[in-house]
């Protein structure tokens, strides 16, 4: 008696089994959180279903700008070679979205039948219909760095009633679309021609609730001088600080991303210590991949929850038979209330409330008779996902990320700052001297044994606390002079000789003039008398 209860209960308490953590999301989406979607009508309002392909495509970037800020060359730059499709120059080039990604031959997909390809993570951009497809293209090739990422171009945005008019469909949802569905979106800014137009404001702002995910390059900076790159710099930040709503300032990478010479190259090692942190930026994205996943999942969650509760809210408040089209006008010119009611009742977070604006647009070609009331058991299931089987796959995601070697891009311009002299900091700091014959210490060793022979050396050493007393002029603090004397004591016998009381103080040197201490010492720094020892 009563079997089904007892059976419903058993499979409640049983958790999911996941191989990878691919898998899991996809299992989750489909059995847990679609239903709910689905029930209230989730994908009118805000964002279409996902598919297997988004669940499984490498990670995305998303290159967004103002025509002529560089984002095709950029691409070109990070890949170093041409692609299909590709226009540069100094007019409006890109008038349309290129997908570069991997693939056996050189060759364009056009948008039409992208949409429609299963393996590609495209397929609900046909919604925008065929004035964006015609525009919406996929350029293949056999590249290394594609092998781990694809990159998105997008047309430049365009200021007045170019922007507005001539696209022919909805701009800022196409690429709110992708900025849903990337791991890393990119806004270009051309350092010398500095200029946020209303347009490129309205697609900021569009990109609202990714901000995670948003890196700033002000590009072109060799072409103006440092004082005049300060104030461009300050003003971006300025005009940034009005746009994105957030108490963090964005991180802001400076710098010419393309191959040529630098045309002013006062700044060459801030430029090259900028592309160096943007690289590693994006070289870490195959690796937290699976991470940007989840998180975006249990984001669209949330979401679900949220407009769920409107949704059922809207429902409630109707009439069963008259003034249902005044009852509504009323709803939607009173959502605000609608939404401090809802927050009021489940105890939910401002923040996780879609716009407001956006969703009073969406509600006017309802039919509110056909919302659905509140279904309790929707969002139980909901809630067991995001606070049971989330944590699962979030163990999974470690479990993968051991088993893996280390996931980086790898080739194009990725390769060309890894090793060799041109390697960010081969040869400064610590590095000096590193192709040196001699040994580099010994150039300044005569001015710090004169120091040495004043602090009482006993059979040609000194004690630690004599050292102090000198390595303390330098003003560093204890933990990192304590660490200079680490890599200084060679012999690890608690005293240095002369040739290690120079070294530490070449270490100071080093540490005083901004560059980071090595963890281990390198064979170039260790003294000639200790070399026969290792």
């Amino acid at each position: 008696m009563f079997s089904w209860v007892s059976k419903d209960a058993r499979r409640k308490k049983e958790p999911e089994l996941f191989q990878t953590v691919a898998e899991g999301l996809r299992q989750l989406y489909a059995q847990k959180l679609l239903p709910l979607e689905e029930h209230y009508r989730f994908h009118e309002f805000h964002s279409p279903a996902l598919e297997d392909a988004d669940f499984d495509n490498k990670p995305m970037v998303l290159l967004v700008g103002q025509y002529s800020t560089g984002k095709t060359t950029f691409i070109r730059h990070l890949i170093e070679q041409d692609f299909p499709g590709m226009r540069i120059g100094p007019e409006p080039t890109t008038d349309s979205f290129i997908a570069v990604m991997h693939g056996p031959t050189e060759g364009v997909v056009p948008g039409n039948a992208l949409v429609v390809d299963p393996r590609r993570p495209f397929r609900k951009l046909n919604a925008f219909g065929n004035a964006f497809l015609n525009r919406f293209m996929c350029a293949q090739l056999p590249n290394p760095v594609l092998d781990s990422i694809s990159i998105i171009d997008t047309p430049g945005i365009l200021s007045g009633e170019k922007q507005r008019i001539s696209r022919g469909y909805d701009f800022a949802a196409v690429l709110e679309w992708f900025a849903e569905r990337v791991d890393r979106i990119i806004l270009l800014f051309d350092a010398h021609k500095l200029d946020i137009s209303d347009e490129f404001s309205e697609v900021i702002k569009a990109l609202k609730n990714h901000e995670d995910k948003i890196r700033v390059v002000l590009n072109k900076a060799d072409q103006i001088e440092t004082q005049q790159l300060m104030r461009v710099y300050g003003a971006l930040m300025w005009s940034l600080g009005k746009i994105i709503n957030t108490p963090e300032v964005v991180r802001v990478y400076i710098g010419s991303f393309w191959s040529h010479p630098l045309l002013i190259p006062d700044n060459r090692k801030l430029f090259e210590a900028e592309e160096q942190d943007l690289f590693k930026d994006i070289q870490s994205l195959p690796r937290n991949a699976a991470l940007r996943k989840l998180n975006d999942l249990i984001k669209r969650a949330r979401l679900a929850k949220v407009h769920a509760y409107i949704i059922s809210s809207l429902k409630k408040e109707m009439p069963n038979v008259f003034g249902k089209e005044s009852k509504k006008k009323e709803l939607v010119n009173n959502l605000g209330e609608v939404y401090q009611k809802v927050e009021r009742e489940h105890q939910i977070s401002p923040g996780d409330f879609p716009s407001l604006r956006k969703m009073q647009e969406l509600l006017q070609t309802q039919d509110f008779s056909k919302f659905q009331t509140l279904k309790p058991k929707l969002l139980d299931t909901v809630d067991d996902m995001l606070a049971n089987d989330i944590a699962r796959l979030m163990v999974i995601v470690r479990q993968e990320e051991s088993l893996m070697p280390a996931q980086v891009v790898k080739g194009g311009a990725f390769d060309g700052t890894m090793n060799g002299p041109f390697g960010h900091g081969y040869g400064e700091g610590a590095g000096e001297g590193i192709d040196d014959v001699e040994w580099v210490v010994g150039k300044d060793k005569p001015t710090y044994d004169e120091i040495f022979y004043t602090l009482s050396p006993v059979n040609g050493k000194i004690t630690g606390a004599n050292a102090k007393k000198e390595m303390v002029k330098s003003k560093l603090p204890n933990t990192v002079l304590g660490k200079i004397w680490k890599l200084a004591d060679v012999d690890r016998d608690g005293l240095l000789d002369d040739e290690e009381f120079a070294l530490a103080n070449h270490l100071i040197k080093v540490k005083l003039e901004g560059h980071e201490l090595p963890a281990d010492l390198p064979p170039h720094l260790i003294p000639p008398s200790k070399r026969r020892h290792e």
